[in-house]
């Protein structure tokens, strides 16, 4: 089992890569500890400013360090930054065009036990409505190891959501194709498709190999990049299994679920299933237990498969 989360390896990642950068920025909320910046401050007190519990702040001087040639990295939990900070997310980030990368950290349900007001599962419902915005969930710490080192390069603004705990790996090596704004078939399959997105990747391909037990063949997309959107991987699943269950540690509105729909109905409608948070607060409890609750598992996704498949 991995036992290095993924904000451990953004920070490992950008060590590393300010070494021969010295533009790269890490700005924190009073949350060195949690988004594990500490040795990135310790190497580069330079690269590194701590605003405290500020998330407006940090978001609006991040965007004056990106106009003065900076490339900043915001880590600060997801719960506040995508909710606390919007309107400056909204003017100094993307409408302004600026440079900023928004880690977003503790996402969805990390902070489960401290229920309502420290989950983040509105997050990305808001940040799809706000143009020039990117969204990327990446799945386990190889995916966030080119994320980090694509995001360097990548030019605008870019919201990231991560969570607290490491997660099981979906790819063996990071040694494989990725690029924002385009999907990731991890398993091929023609009977339905199941698409995911952070750490929901890891249960879909659970369940497809469940599946596969009983005979049915369940392609798995890995939906890292919400926005831009892959549609042509959507379109391509949907008519070639005819059937789609997207997952998602989200509410039920705005999020994956939706985004995939909107294309589908428009494209080419074929049966679909949208799991994720339904529409009430979420229950308080650790991840999995959370998960559990919402039927966000392996074994339900094999049974919604079961029913799309027998209509």
């Amino acid at each position: 089992m991995n036992k290095i989360p993924n904000r451990q390896v953004i920070c490992d990642t950008l060590l590393e890569l300010a070494k021969d950068d010295r533009d790269i920025m890490v700005l924190a909320s009073d949350s060195r500890g949690s988004a594990a910046m500490a040795p990135f401050a310790n190497t580069f007190p330079e690269q590194f400013v701590e605003v405290g519990i500020a998330e407006q702040n940090i978001v609006g001087m991040s965007a004056g360090l990106a106009h003065s040639g900076k490339k900043p990295f915001v880590t600060s939990p997801a719960c506040f930054l995508s909710m606390r900070s919007i309107e400056q997310v909204k003017v100094d980030i993307a409408y302004s065009r600026t440079n900023v990368k928004l880690i977003g950290i503790s996402g969805g349900v990390s902070y489960g036990a401290l229920g309502m007001s420290h989950h983040s599962v509105q997050d990305i419902a808001v940040a799809r409505a706000i143009p020039g915005l990117a969204i990327v969930l990446p799945a386990d710490r190889h995916e966030t190891k080119k994320l980090t080192e694509a995001l360097v390069k990548y030019d605008g603004g870019v919201y990231v959501r991560i969570g607290r705990n490491p997660v099981e790996d979906v790819y063996e090596t990071d040694d494989y194709p990725f690029e924002i704004g385009k999907a990731i078939t991890v398993r091929e399959g023609n009977d339905i498709t199941i698409i995911g997105v952070g750490e929901t990747v890891r249960i879909a391909l659970d369940a497809a190999k469940a599946l596969n037990d009983e005979g049915i063949s369940a392609r798995v997309i890995n939906m890292h990049t919400i926005k831009p959107l892959d549609e042509e991987a959507i379109i391509t699943a949907a008519r070639e299994t005819g059937r789609i269950i997207t997952v998602e540690e989200h509410s039920i509105y705005g999020g994956l679920g939706a985004a995939v729909a909107e294309v589908v109905v428009q494209n080419h409608p074929v049966p679909m299933r949208v799991l994720g948070i339904p529409d009430e607060p979420a229950i308080a409890g650790k991840s999995a237990e959370v998960f559990h609750h919402y039927g966000i598992t392996g074994d339900n996704i094999k049974q919604i498969a079961f029913e799309l498949i027998n209509k």
